[in-house]
């Protein structure tokens, strides 16, 4: 009777250990760098880190022994502030991976914090096509969208339909610049005709002046190379000044449902965009949503949803890898196909980009809406192949040519 309460208390004593000695395990701790307050803050913002708790929650609270925690910080639009957060996030908090990083710029900047650390970096938010070009790295993911998935879909269904005359009102910083670029490309190869462009600062309130340029163009779509409150405001203004009325059709190259929203289906209807994901497109989408919209209050936009599954699939490779190395976690995460809410058959390949699906949507007339956020009807699906740059045309020096 002894040796067996002798191996009993054993057994328990033993047991302890263990559990002392994985609580006694620092956490695994995930950075969020947001736009929590400025004109990105919808986009991403709190919704995106509600969306890294959902997957952490799903994935269980804990990997390897220790605890998932997810800490977040605003950037305030800031290049510089972006780069001393993620230094600060890596260095101090020992933060082993980043997410989202709304804004080209910002995300540029965070980027080469990530590249000198040695560590996974993911990108929701930001759309520059640099971020899977040159400033690819070996740790990088480019995850929801970029320039040229936007201006592919977006411009030559466009230039099909016989809308062949461009002028762009174009954000002047590097996201801005990249989706005119790409999206000009996209014009001239279809055989259409770009007429002109003019630049405007980031978060300006005032579009009567680069709008009545656009009216002078005579284009027939005034591609708006902007995104959150500038695209909202300069689709709001374009109604007030009669433009689209007149004829002319805006295209906004990077718009999301929480934008359309904010415009209402009145003066938003008609526009054509090319989305990563929408809320309403099968019984996987809206059950996340459900439960997203239980603690915003809101549906999720593709960025937001990009996050969920972008963090998941990370968790899962850190869960078969048995470590936070980021050279066997990036491997796993880029053998390994993800299937999720997001996406179907997705891929990352070997310059970050993940590839999968893109989809074309025109806004619905407010007669055509069963309700709030009721605002696509699909017109298209892009499959990934077709709607991201070729890896042959990569500019990434990863990319064995």
């Amino acid at each position: 009777m002894r040796r067996v309460l002798a191996g009993a208390l054993a057994c328990v004593f033993a047991i302890s250990a263990t559990v002392a000695q994985a609580q006694d395990k620092p956490p695994l701790k995930l950075g969020g760098i947001l736009d929590m307050s400025s004109l990105y803050a919808d986009i991403t913002g709190s919704g995106s880190e509600t969306a890294a708790k959902m997957a952490v929650e799903d994935f269980g609270g804990e990997v390897l022994g220790r605890k998932i925690e997810v800490v977040v910080a605003d950037h305030l639009n800031k290049a510089d502030l972006a780069a001393n957060i993620a230094r600060d996030m890596f260095d101090n908090q020992h933060v082993e991976m980043i997410f989202d990083v709304a804004a080209s710029a910002t995300a540029l900047a965070a980027a080469e914090i990530a590249k000198a650390r040695g560590k996974i970096i993911i990108f929701n938010g930001p759309g520059s096509i640099r971020l899977s070009n040159e400033a690819c790295g070996p740790y990088t993911v480019h995850y929801v969208f970029d320039t040229f998935a936007q201006a592919n879909v977006t411009g030559l269904a466009a230039v099909k339909s016989g809308l062949d005359t461009w002028f762009f009102l174009t954000a002047d910083y590097a996201f801005g610049q990249d989706l005119e670029k790409d999206t000009s490309a996209v014009v001239v190869k279809s055989g259409g005709k770009v007429l002109g462009s003019v630049r405007h600062p980031i978060n300006t309130s005032d579009f009567s002046s680069f709008l009545l340029q656009a009216q002078a163009s005579k284009a027939k779509v005034i591609g708006l190379a902007n995104a959150g409150g500038d695209t909202i405001n300069a689709i709001k203004q374009a109604a007030e000044f009669g433009i689209t009325k007149g004829g002319q059709r805006l295209s906004p190259l990077l718009a999301f449902v929480t934008d359309i929203d904010s415009v209402g289906l009145e003066t938003a209807q008609g526009l054509l965009l090319a989305e990563a994901f929408y809320w309403d497109m099968n019984d996987e989408t809206r059950a996340f949503t459900k439960r997203f919209m239980e603690r915003t209050k809101r549906v999720p936009t593709s960025a937001q949803a990009g996050v969920y599954s972008s963090v998941l699939h990370y968790l899962q490779a850190v869960k078969a890898a048995g470590t936070t190395d980021s050279a066997a976690v990036m491997k796993l995460m880029k053998d390994t196909p993800i299937n999720d809410m997001f996406a179907k058959n997705g891929k990352i390949r070997e310059d970050g980009r993940m590839v999968h699906d893109m989809y074309l949507f025109e806004v619905k007339k407010p007669s055509e809406s069963k309700g709030r956020w009721d605002d696509y009807k699909l017109l298209a699906t892009v499959p990934g192949d077709q709607a991201f740059q070729p890896l042959a045309d990569s500019r990434c020096p990863l990319v064995k040519k």
